[in-house]
């Protein structure tokens, strides 16, 4: 794994309250999108199907979350993990908290 995208990966997490790892085709990305949106957060997307090097991205988030699927979601540099996550997160009030957790 190159340190470029260690660096891009580490960097978009650390300097973005929200980030998305998203595909442009992906409905469970289009869902979690939507429902950062409707709470009028502001979020930071990378589509990896949509970026010159989104497999070694996608490699990278791998090895760092464990988790292959996207959408990818960090939320104050924490891994929330997919849609389905975010879903359960919003329902037992977890993202809220996590929403709230901002500096």
């Amino acid at each position: 794994m190159s340190d470029d995208i260690k660096s891009f990966v580490e960097g978009a997490i650390n300097e973005n309250f929200i980030v998305l790892f998203t595909k442009s085709f992906c409905p469970y990305c289009h869902k979690a999108v939507k429902t950062i949106k409707d709470l009028k957060e502001n979020y930071t997307e990378y589509q990896l199907d949509n970026l010159p090097n989104g497999a070694e991205v996608q490699d990278y988030l791998l090895q760092k979350t464990k988790q292959r699927t996207v959408p990818n979601i960090f939320i104050g540099q924490q891994h929330v993990g997919g849609n389905d996550d975010l879903q359960t997160a919003k329902t037992s009030g977890r993202l809220k908290q996590l929403l709230n957790s901002r500096a």
